[in-house]
């Protein structure tokens, strides 16, 4: 005699949801990949060229020593202007950093803002390299924005 399900059980899918990946060589078909067989890997993104008065901004430090660092290039490094680099979730801090900068200097600096699209590379990885198959590739893409913080008469 079968169990009875429970309406607990019967929610759950039997299958866990898949991950449809386009193939590399740009054929229509894609190819099924289950989520649990795979590890992603996130790679960093290709940096724009380092410059000493380029700040990249992310989610892991601090924001006031991000603002300090910004402060400290802008007072003290012999630069006019400083360039805040924000990727995707950091966009926001980046603004508000440079919103910081430009409100603490009482309207002495000026903003100007360009945004882009970076395109971002993942590795999946199979965790288990004996049944699973290749490591494959992912590309996606992510919104990026540059922000030129300057005093007007350094130009």
């Amino acid at each position: 005699m079968a169990e009875p399900r429970s309406l607990i059980s019967a929610s759950i899918p039997q299958t866990p949801p898949g991950i449809i990946m386009p193939p590399a060589d740009g054929s229509g078909t894609g190819v099924m990949m289950d989520p649990i067989e795979y590890t992603l890997r996130k790679r960093l993104p290709r940096k724009l060229p380092k410059h000493r008065n380029d700040v990249y901004v992310n989610m892991k430090t601090d924001f006031r020593a991000q603002l300090a660092r910004c402060q400290k290039l802008l007072e003290g490094g012999g630069h006019g202007e400083i360039r805040v680099h924000g990727l995707g979730l950091a966009i926001n801090r980046a603004i508000n950093i440079a919103l910081q900068l430009q409100a603490s200097s009482q309207g002495a600096l000026q903003l100007a803002a360009n945004t882009s699209t970076v395109e971002l590379l993942d590795d999946m990885e199979p965790e288990d390299p004996d049944e699973a198959g290749e490591p494959m590739a992912r590309s996606r893409n992510n919104s990026a924005i540059h922000i030129k913080v300057f005093y007007p008469d350094s130009q």
